[in-house]
């Protein structure tokens, strides 16, 4: 007769292990909690090894003294311990240290001691109005140590302006939906509080005749093989500054968008990757841009001569005079004072981009084509930021339509007037 198979021990802290009656599979144990006490959590999997991975994986953070929040859990608490332990290895650091302020300055305040497992959709609506309508030096105490405006009891009424509105239900989603995945929550109570739709940023692109004094202008610049490629492809100032030598090929006329250059609190100038995948890239290079890449290495060549020793080679495409990365905000002060000098009127850098895709569309050029010139996610996003731009030709084209109908013919020997279309 066969002995029984005995079941395998459980290692010690590896937790209770077991098949619900729903089928899933449950697995428990002990882990510390963002409050720095030690509870009880539950996971949940479609398979015995699924639950006892996920249970493993938060036991071993928990060993390492990372909190794992559980679901009677302080919204503030969920939030710190989320931001430590989970956004900080999916967000870029610039993006991880906006939610950080968001979560400091607004989510904590509002919501802070609320339990995440108690938390409503209403308790979240009625916080997003509060936002809305309060004014913010009250709310933070801005003006009580200037004894000001708002502590001296003059309201400066300083709202949050819609988007940031936006933007703070945006992050609570975000931390709410990784607890819903980690089986802490039911459902996501942020996801169905609807905010206001909130309207498109405001831009003013430069018009054709701005854009060609804008290029005129730009000829007497040090910089100015940057702002045709600017002007002529649409790239984002970080691209630009992140182009090496080796992304062009200036035989076949292309270039290719690997990077971006920015300025993080920890690493200071970084080559990070592009903004999204759509954003890796490669782009044909106008025959301008081509030209006048080609004076620019010339003239950097000279640079590497005057600067001797104390050139630094970076391979970068657009650098300081000795060679090192362009920082992004010396680029938008020069920016600045350059429109000036040109007598334009001041616009953000990024406003050529804004440009590059008005011009395109008012020329007739497909959206499919500027969505794959600019590096946008979705075509979506495209027709969204110059919807304005599409209303417009379509009332030029309801003007030419109206032009080619033209009005009633009352002699019907008369033959029809003949319309020409642009």
């Amino acid at each position: 007769m066969t002995a029984p198979k005995r079941k395998k021990a459980r290692a010690n802290g590896e937790g209770t292990i077991y098949q619900r009656k729903d089928s899933r599979w449950e697995a428990a144990g002990y882990v510390l909690a963002a409050d720095g006490t030690r509870k009880r959590i539950r996971v949940y999997g479609t398979t015995r090894r699924e639950a006892a991975d996920k249970l493993a994986e938060k036991i071993a953070d928990s060993n390492r003294g990372l909190p794992v929040a559980t679901a009677d859990s302080a919204l503030g608490d969920y939030l710190t311990y989320w931001l430590g332990s989970v956004a900080i290895h999916r967000l870029r650091e610039n993006t991880h240290t906006r939610y950080a302020a968001c979560v400091r300055l607004h989510l904590i305040p509002g919501l802070g001691t609320k339990k995440i497992a108690r938390l409503t959709a209403k308790d979240v609506r009625t916080f997003l109005d509060r936002l809305r309508t309060t004014c913010r030096c009250c709310a933070q105490g801005l003006d009580t140590e200037r004894k000001e405006c708002c502590a001296v009891g003059e309201c400066c009424q300083k709202r949050l302006s819609a988007l940031t509105v936006t933007y703070v239900h945006s992050v609570l989603k975000s931390a709410l939906e990784h607890a819903v995945r980690e089986d802490e929550l039911p459902r996501n109570v942020a996801r169905n509080v609807k905010t206001t739709t909130r309207q498109p940023r405001r831009f003013r692109p430069l018009t054709a005749a701005e854009a060609r004094q804008f290029l005129n202008a730009a000829r007497a610049d040090r910089l100015h093989a940057l702002y045709e490629l600017a002007l002529r492809t649409g790239l984002r100032k970080g691209e630009l500054l992140g182009l090496h030598w080796e992304d062009l090929d200036l035989t076949t006329g292309t270039a290719s968008i690997r990077r971006s250059l920015q300025r993080t609190r920890t690493g200071g100038l970084t080559h990070l990757p592009t903004k999204t995948r759509a954003s890796e890239r490669r782009i044909a290079l106008p025959t301008e841009c081509i030209h006048y890449l080609m004076e620019h290495k010339e003239q950097q060549g000279k640079d590497r001569e005057t600067a001797g020793a104390a050139w630094q080679d970076s391979g970068l495409v657009f650098t300081t005079p000795i060679g090192r990365p362009l920082d992004p905000a010396n680029l938008t002060r020069r920016f600045r004072t350059f429109l000036d000098r040109a007598g334009l009127r001041p616009i953000r850098f990024h406003d050529l981009r804004h440009s590059t895709a008005t011009l395109l569309l008012e020329q007739g050029v497909d959206l499919i084509v500027i969505k794959e010139l600019l590096g946008h996610a979705h075509i979506g996003v495209t027709a969204g930021v110059y919807a304005h731009v599409r209303l417009r030709l379509q009332r030029q084209a309801i003007d030419t339509l109206n032009g080619a109908l033209g009005p009633v013919n009352d002699n019907p020997d008369d033959p029809p007037t003949a319309a020409v279309v642009r």
